[in-house]
């Protein structure tokens, strides 16, 4: 098998200034890309953030119905013993959802690291921008949204920083095209979902040795 090359990627100040470059581990950010494992994680994150919330009442649920609406014959009527028969209009609900439904779904740990490997690939060619530290001297949205547009990132975007920053946090909460994660919790959906993906090198270090 050859040997997957590492990746080069230049490496900006907080001024939208490059600095240096950072050498990527190809094993991470370089891999064949596989489309098939990255439709099944989105499927699977997509599946596991749902909520079964859909609930329909059954025949014995349904208000109404102790006495037969009318007598059996001599009418001219169909015959009907309740008013809740699924078959009328107020009545039950046959083969709905309970409430008890589990759509968990589950993928396998080579699969979700390949997936997260070739979505990680695909912004490497268009999307990533890496930084060699995100710090705010204060915790404002107007101040985050100069910083955004320092660095050219308009549109979705995600960072991906080592640790959690509840400043940055705060001063990206009002912001709906902004997202926050930590190398932990990062997703291929996403990865995916974003136009721009910033990370800084810390977190850059703790992907490939989760992924190597």
């Amino acid at each position: 098998m050859a040997e997957i090359k590492n990746v080069s990627v230049p490496v900006y100040n907080q001024a939208g200034e490059k600095v240096s470059t950072l050498s990527l581990k190809g094993g991470v950010f370089n891999v064949e890309v596989n489309e098939v494992v990255m439709r099944d994680a989105v499927k699977v994150y997509l599946a596991n953030k749902r909520q079964n919330i859909a609930k329909t009442k059954k025949r014995h649920e349904v208000r109404g119905g102790g006495r037969k609406p009318w007598r059996q014959k001599g009418t001219g009527r169909a015959r009907a013993g309740s008013r809740r028969s699924p078959i009328w209009v107020g009545g039950g609900v046959v083969f709905g959802p309970t409430g008890d439904e589990n759509y968990k779904l589950k993928q396998n740990k080579k699969e979700h690291r390949l997936a997260l490997k070739s979505a990680l690939t695909l912004k490497v060619k268009n999307g990533l921008k890496v930084v060699d530290v995100l710090v705010l001297e204060e915790t404002k949205t107007k101040s985050f949204v100069e910083l955004l547009n320092t660095l050219s990132l308009k549109g979705k975007t995600l960072l991906v920083l080592n640790e959690f920053s509840e400043q940055i946090a705060l001063s990206a909460r009002n912001l709906k095209d902004v997202y926050l994660t930590t190398p932990d919790n990062v997703s291929v959906y996403d990865l995916l979902d974003s136009e721009h993906v910033l990370m800084s090198k810390d977190a850059i270090k703790s992907l490939e040795e989760a992924l190597i």
